[in-house]
Formats: structure tokens, C-alpha cells, sequence
């Protein structure tokens, strides 16, 4: 069971969100590079880093931070926001990031995540980010039609290495992650699914290891531990029994 913490970069802070709002921020550092630093010494074995202007503004605005934070960590490092084209991708990649997350163009131009997959095998995951079982895009501001589990299954008939999955009315809550939910999707997919929003205390760990067996991988956890109502040490304790 991967867990692994969340760096939301906003003007190149470290930042956390309330369902996604854009002007609802809490500014927890302004050294993304130490904040990565710590959950890499804490024994994180992964580091999930979304650029939230990015996010909105099509295309990667806090790259440099990235470049940074990969050359600073010896731990694998997944990114989104914003990455639209193969370039950005294979920029990412040679800075050292293992992972490179798409979002709306998975959904808006499938043709181009079944290129990448192709072209960089292994390396290409999706956020599917749902309310009330359907697609959001745009950084969350867009609800669209599309069902999350039918736009799930083809992104895993493209060959995406998971899929992360975020039920926005819980990110940054402290609510618990959605359970039945996250269930649905895993055992609806052979790829591994990544549970994200709302993750917030030690049960939750304990629930997220009650769904590995339906294909649940792992868990992308943010507020919670900035705000210290989880510690990343015995939350892996529990991962890893």
C-alpha cells in the first residue's frame, strides 16, 4: 500500500486547497523543495506533486519547482497539471519525474493519452477527479456527463499505469476518503487505482488497507498531514504490516 504525499505548488508555495477552490487556500510553506526534503526522510516512497496554475491555465506555470524538487529527493516523483503535449511530458521525464499525470486532455482527446501511452510506456497515469459519479475537468471548475468508471476503462484499454481517483467533495475535508466509491471503481478495473480527497486519519489507513484486495494501490494524502492530524511514520506503519 503506497502512500503518498501530496505538494500542491501555487505561485511556487506549497499549498492546499478546499474542494479544489481556487481562492480557498492555506499556505503551508514556501520551500516546496524542504517540504519534499521531509516526507522523503519521514520514509515516503513516492511524492505527488500537482501544479495548480497549471491546472488552470493549460500548461505547466511551476516547472522550475518540479525540476527542483526531482533533483533535491531520491524517491519517484509523479506530477500534473497542465500537461497538454508530448513535449512537456518528455520534459518532465528528463528532469528525473517518474510519472506524468493527465487530466482534462485524457478525457477531451483520448487519441492523445493512447499516443503517450504508447510512446512512454509505463510512465503515463490519469486523474479522474468525480463528483457524484461524473468527470470534472479544468481544474475542477467543469462537471461534465462522462461516467467515471466507463472513462476509467478506456483510459485502462490505452495503457495507463493507474489511475487516480478523487471524489472532490471530500479533497481537503478531513472527511475520510469515499469508500464505497473508490471500491466501485478498483474492482471495476484491473489498474491499480489510487485513492485521493479526504484521506485525514489512522482509520482511513486501516479502510484504504481493507481495499487492497478489490485493487486499491495506495492513497495520495495532503491537509491531513501539513495540519498534523496524520503522521506519515505510523500511517506507514499501518501501509506496510
Amino acid at each position: 500500500m503506497l502512500l503518498i504525499p501530496a505538494i500542491d505548488l501555487k505561485g511556487g508555495q506549497c499549498v492546499r486547497l478546499r474542494q479544489g477552490r481556487m481562492d480557498d487556500v492555506t499556505v503551508f510553506s514556501d520551500d516546496p523543495v524542504a517540504v519534499a526534503r521531509r516526507w522523503a526522510d519521514e520514509g515516503a516512497e513516492r511524492i505527488h506533486i500537482v501544479d495548480l496554475d497549471g491546472a488552470v491555465k493549460g500548461q505547466p506555470i511551476n516547472i522550475d519547482s518540479v525540476e527542483r524538487i526531482a533533483a533535491a529527493v531520491n524517491v519517484p516523483i509523479q506530477v500534473g497539471g497542465g500537461i497538454r503535449d508530448e513535449e512537456t511530458v518528455q520534459r518532465y521525464l528528463n528532469a528525473g519525474v517518474q510519472y506524468v499525470i493527465i487530466g482534462t486532455k485524457a478525457i477531451n482527446a483520448p487519441h492523445f493519452l493512447h499516443d503517450l501511452c504508447l510512446e512512454f510506456p509505463r510512465h503515463i497515469i490519469v486523474s479522474l477527479d468525480a463528483k457524484d459519479g461524473r468527470v470534472a475537468l479544468n481544474g475542477w471548475s467543469k462537471l461534465t456527463g462522462h461516467d467515471v468508471i466507463e472513462t476509467a476503462l478506456h483510459c485502462e484499454r490505452d495503457g495507463v499505469e493507474a489511475i487516480i481517483y478523487t471524489d472532490i467533495t471530500r479533497d481537503g475535508m478531513m472527511q475520510g476518503f469515499n469508500v464505497e466509491s473508490t471500491r466501485a471503481l478498483a474492482r471495476a478495473l484491473r489498474t491499480p487505482v489510487l485513492a485521493s480527497g479526504g484521506v485525514s486519519s489512522l482509520d482511513d489507513i486501516h479502510r484504504l488497507k481493507e481495499l487492497e484486495g478489490d485493487g486499491v494501490a495506495g492513497a495520495i494524502i495532503g491537509r491531513a498531514l501539513y495540519q498534523g492530524s496524520l503522521s506519515l511514520k505510523e500511517a506507514l506503519k499501518i501501509a506496510r504490516a
